[in-house]
Order: structure tokens, then C-alpha cells, then sequence
């Protein structure tokens, strides 16, 4: 089927990437699974799970919406829904505002300190789309939206959120941002040219990666702490070792110079990591 015949939902869905949820919703059930230290209820991991939908439709949409203008002149992006006409900014506008109500609703279900919190992620949103236009560290603010999944989750089940919440959003935020400094070589050239800012613009290309190096060893490096402070089995160490191997194979695929693998990179493995390390944390929680 042609993308142009596409029903709407299907294009609203492709529009904001609705698989690559993967990346975040298994840090969000980290934290609520190590929050309740059990099974954390069918009701809670359902209103976590809706809240995280909501969340990241709303971020991907209003990130569509911002950079329509600068997508439509990148030839990588030149395809997306909005440049083409495929849809329009009243329906992208529309699929931000019921992603917004979904996630308030689905707040509305959660512990009641989160119902005061909720702008927080909100604003983070909306500043994030505007920050390549400012400062190469617009990264690290992209792996700060993704690292509010474990400590919202772990607020949402137990009303607070221990320093072991913020070292696991900690892990995250450089994971993402890791793995987003790669993602910023496809678009290089064309954001020198637009007079944007990335990592990737101010270092190089041998910058990304090691950059991305000493993100991705502070990812197991906080991951490790968290273990160290809360009463976690063998199967949460297990979780640390395979995400520290995964992420060494991760830059094993691709280095300077070639490129070849970096969709594999980016993609595939970096879903593989956050499901991986969210399976060892529930068999800790369940099993032992």
C-alpha cells in the first residue's frame, strides 16, 4: 500500500515512530518494578503504560511540528509526513493535543504526587525541538526527556523517588544521548549547511564516538551504582553485564570512517538493550 493511501491513523502512527516507544517504556517499568520490589499491579503498569504512549506521541509530534520547515530542506527527512503533505499541521496539531489529554488522564490514575509533576516532562517537550537552533548539547537534553521514564514511574507507584531512581535516569540520559550523537552524523553536512548545532557539527566525526564512549561507560557506571544501593540479586548484575556488552558491541559495529552499520547500531540494538536490562530487573524482582 502507498504511503499516499494510507488511513490516517497509520500515518499519524509513522509520523511519530509508535515502535520506537521500545526505546523508553522498558526504563519506565524498571522503575516501577523496582519501586513496588514486586509485581507492581495490572492497573498500575497499564495507566504507566498508556501515561508513556501519551508522553512520547506528544514529544514526537510537537518535535514534527517544530521542524517541518527544516525537514522539508534536509533530503534524509524531505519524505516525512508533514513535508509531503501527508498530513497536515491542524491533524499533527490535533494528534498533540489528544496525546496530551491521554497523558494526563493516565496521570490522573497514578500516585497524586506525580499530578503536580506533569508539566515538567511537558515543557521538556516543547523546549527540546528548539535547542539544535541554539547549542550542541541538545543531546543530552534529549536523554534527560527519556531519562524521566524510570523516576516518573518510580514516583507514580511509590510517591517518592530515592537517589537510586535518579542514578537509573541518570543511565538513560547518557544512553540516549549516546546513542543520539550517532544518530547526528546522518544529518552532518546538511546542518552545517543550516547553521544548526549537534555534537557531530562542533567535534567531528572522531568526536561522536568518543563522546558517545564515555556516555555509554557512565550508562553502565550509573547502572552499577544503582545496583550498589538498592538489595538486588545476581539477575540485576546480570542486566549490567549484558547492557555493558551490548553497548560494546553497539561501537564494535561501527568507528570512524565507516558508517556502513549505523542504522544496525542505532535501531535494533539500542531496542535490544532497553528490553534486556528491563527482563533482568523483573526476574530480580520476581524470582528471588
Amino acid at each position: 500500500m502507498s504511503t499516499t493511501t494510507l488511513p490516517l491513523p497509520r500515518r499519524l502512527a509513522s509520523l511519530v515512530r509508535i515502535e520506537h516507544t521500545v526505546f523508553a517504556l522498558p526504563f519506565a517499568y524498571v522503575g516501577a518494578f523496582l519501586a513496588a520490589d514486586a509485581w507492581p499491579g495490572l492497573a498500575n503498569m497499564i495507566w504507566v503504560t498508556v501515561a508513556m504512549v501519551g508522553a512520547r506521541t506528544l514529544a514526537m509530534s510537537l518535535n514534527r511540528l517544530v521542524d517541518a520547515e527544516i525537514d522539508a530542506r534536509n533530503p534524509r527527512t524531505a519524505t516525512r509526513e508533514l513535508p509531503t503533505g501527508l498530513l497536515s499541521r491542524a491533524q499533527v496539531l490535533g494528534l498533540s493535543a489528544g496525546a496530551l489529554a491521554v497523558f494526563l488522564v493516565a496521570v490522573s490514575q497514578l500516585d497524586p504526587v506525580v499530578h503536580w509533576l506533569w508539566p515538567i516532562p511537558v515543557a521538556m517537550f516543547v523546549v527540546y525541538p528548539y535547542l539544535k537552533r541554539v547549542t550542541w548539547l541538545s543531546h543530552l537534553w534529549l536523554g534527560a526527556c527519556l531519562g524521566l521514564a524510570p523516576v516518573g514511574a518510580w514516583l507514580a507507584i511509590a510517591g517518592t523517588a530515592p537517589w537510586e531512581a535518579w542514578s537509573i535516569a541518570g543511565a538513560v540520559l547518557l544512553w540516549v544521548a549516546g546513542f543520539d550523537l550517532f544518530y547526528s552524523l546522518f544529518d552532518l553536512e546538511h546542518d552545517r549547511a543550516e547553521g544548526l548545532h549537534s555534537w557531530a557539527v562542533r567535534f567531528g566525526e572522531r568526536g561522536v564516538f568518543l563522546g558517545a564512549r564515555a556516555f555509554h561507560a557512565g550508562t553502565v557506571a550509573l547502572l552499577a551504582a544503582a545496583g550498589a544501593g538498592l538489595d538486588v540479586s545476581v539477575f540485576y548484575w546480570l542486566g549490567v553485564v549484558a547492557t555493558a556488552a551490548l553497548l560494546v558491541y553497539e561501537h564494535s559495529i561501527v568507528r570512524p570512517g565507516d558508517l556502513r552499520r549505523l542504522d544496525a547500531a542505532f535501531f535494533a540494538l539500542n531496542g535490544v538493550i532497553s528490553v534486556v536490562f528491563f527482563a533482568f530487573v523483573a526476574a530480580d524482582v520476581l524470582v528471588t
